[in-house]
């Protein structure tokens, strides 16, 4: 679907992330990141007091920043809040690991249990962003989406509507994503931690730093594109259930497991449906079972369309032991 639909779009945005990364994590031989800098001077201090072409290289990438951003964000308006939280998410793993090595410049190798709490703090904060606010709401919008767009009397349409909007591969795109980000933020924080004089090449880390920031760049526009590819000619918000009972929107009723019971006398019966709607029935052959007209998984007979209660010996089909309650 990538080699399909990726387009201009998609190679502008990876191509201004890539400029912001070189454009800030290389200073083009001038010297400002491989000396240290001066490091009696801090903050907007600092910024202003370097040389103008090494300010000059922080502001283009600053700009090229808010470039991607912006592209993202007209790009895909279905993922607008959750490009928000994956930003401070990323802001936030950075910020970690630039904690984490004010105190241990070599970090992990030198650091010590309390070194790592700025490490712990950003993904804290990476996780439950990505997982527990992003991931939910795709994945609650998703099944809405199918509950209310793909309703049908066959579950087997059911069941393909649900095969079909997956979203097993995304879920590995977002933690592929969470772990690249960890990866590149750490590479990007040991560049620029060694304190002056700094005797030893950091070159290595840097590239580590542009090229897995290259690659979560990549792998964080897959995140923000496959919903919006996936849902986008429905229109549907991207938002989690709870979000939705808060902005007062109706929310379908998830269905659940439920047994059979005979339409005469109400008596419980072997037919089970399912979640997605499918209905199961015991072989009368052996111990096997299926969907009724079709061939038992273990013995090839067919599955009895009607069944028989044992409370009042009736034989009813086995579709009218799930109708009364469905009737309202």
């Amino acid at each position: 679907m990538i080699l399909e639909r990726w387009g201009f779009s998609e190679a502008l945005i990876l191509g201004i992330g890539t400029l912001a990364l070189i454009l800030g994590a290389w200073d083009l031989g001038i010297g400002e990141l491989a000396s240290g800098g001066d490091y009696n001077r801090n903050s907007f201090e600092g910024f202003l007091h370097i040389s103008d072409f090494s300010l000059m290289l922080s502001l283009l990438s600053l700009i090229a920043w808010i470039g991607l951003l912006a592209s993202l964000w007209a790009r895909f308006p279905l993922m607008r809040e959750n490009l928000i939280w994956t930003t401070v998410a990323t802001f936030a793993i950075q910020l970690g690991y630039i904690m984490s090595h004010t105190t241990a410049t070599d970090f992990p190798f030198d650091g010590g249990v309390s070194d790592w709490g700025g490490v712990a703090i950003g993904n804290l904060v990476l996780v439950f962003l990505s997982m527990g606010v992003v991931h939910r709401a795709v994945i609650e919008t998703r099944d809405i989406h199918v509950q209310e767009r793909h309703a049908h009397p066959d579950p087997r349409v059911v069941q393909k509507a649900w095969r079909d909007h997956s979203l097993r591969a995304w879920s590995l795109s977002l933690g592929s994503w969470m772990i690249l980000l960890n990866i590149s933020a750490w590479a990007g924080a040991h560049t620029i931690a060694p304190r002056p004089p700094i005797e030893s090449d950091m070159t290595g880390f840097a590239v580590l730093h542009v090229f897995f920031g290259i690659l979560s760049i990549a792998v964080w526009t897959h995140v923000l594109w496959y919903p919006q590819f996936m849902l986008g000619a429905a229109g549907d918000r991207i938002q989690s259930v709870r979000a939705r009972e808060v902005a007062g929107e109706a929310i379908p009723v998830t269905l659940e497991r439920r047994q059979g019971a005979c339409p005469i006398c109400s008596v419980e019966t072997a037919a089970i449906k399912h979640q997605d709607g499918s209905i199961e029935v015991p072989c009368s052959e052996c111990d096997g079972g299926g969907e009724p007209g079709t061939a038992c998984s273990e013995c090839n007979a067919t599955i009895p369309a009607r069944i028989s209660c044992s409370g009042c010996g009736s034989s009813t089909t086995v579709i009218s032991h799930f109708s009364r309650s469905e009737a309202w």
